[in-house]
């Protein structure tokens, strides 16, 4: 092997190393579109042939997908820990939505807790600009999908300035399931035009506890804005969700 092919294999792999980095922390997203060769090449003043060679290295990995023509992308399986059946059937079965809730409640009071440590200027930057897409979205009343989404993006954009990757990718894992319990949720909440408006402070409390940097303010803004959602579902469904429950399995052990 020549001297230049060893020091292009040794340049291929620092270049793979940074990007897998940059995977496992979130700045390049599952399913995104990662930034062209010539990019790539500029980024770390390298070589086309060496980043193309990195890239091969991620496809093999699985970590990457390479379309003809259509560039590379970050692999859209990469944090899914939850088998599809098994996504499936808590997505049919609504009753374990409050299971869900709590494990939200957990990981995400976490989550603003190092946020609020860990943050940066351009992750509050990104906090700010997500919380304002998502009140220009409750402002105008998309409804109950659209605003989901706006509304995981701002709570996304927390767990992402916590600069914890297992955490932030528990969440990702969870993605959609969490967008859908969401969407439903929001579909009873809003019936009462209160609960609207007591949402936004919940959201601007949270906002404003990370970036003040105040993470005691930021666990119990989450703690507070989940409290109350779990409080006002309870009203329609826990009780009767529970009962069900605790019948089927004693059905199963008779």
């Amino acid at each position: 092997m020549t001297p230049s092919r060893i020091k292009s294999q040794k340049i291929s792999d620092m270049i793979a190393a940074e990007l897998e980095g940059m995977i496992i922390e979130g700045s390049l997203e599952p399913g995104k579109k990662m930034p062209t060769e010539r990019e790539l090449a500029a980024r770390f003043e390298v070589s086309r042939p060496s980043v193309r060679e990195a890239l091969n290295k991620l496809d093999t990995k699985g970590l990457v997908t390479r379309r003809q023509g259509g560039g590379t992308y970050v692999a859209d399986s990469i944090g899914r820990s939850l088998s599809d059946p098994l996504l499936e059937l808590f997505q049919s079965h609504p009753e374990f939505n409050y299971d869900l809730l709590e494990y939200r409640h957990a990981l995400e009071e976490v989550a603003a807790h190092y946020a609020a440590l860990r943050a940066t200027e351009s992750d509050h930057a990104i906090i700010n600009r997500r919380y304002q897409e998502w009140l220009d979205g409750h402002n105008a009343r998309l409804g109950a999908k659209a605003e989901a989404e706006l509304d995981w993006r701002f709570h996304l954009s927390i767990a992402e300035a916590s600069h914890n990757a297992v955490l932030l990718h528990s969440m990702r894992a969870l993605l959609s399931l969490f967008k859908q319990t969401i969407a439903a949720n929001l579909t009873y909440l809003y019936t009462e035009e209160g609960r609207r408006d007591a949402i936004r402070l919940q959201h601007e409390a949270l906002k404003d506890a990370v970036i003040n940097r105040n993470e005691d303010c930021a666990r119990q803004a989450v703690n507070s804005h989940l409290v109350f959602v779990e409080e006002a579902l309870q009203q329609s469904s826990r009780f009767e969700s529970h009962a069900q429950r605790s019948l089927r399995r004693f059905s199963m052990i008779r």
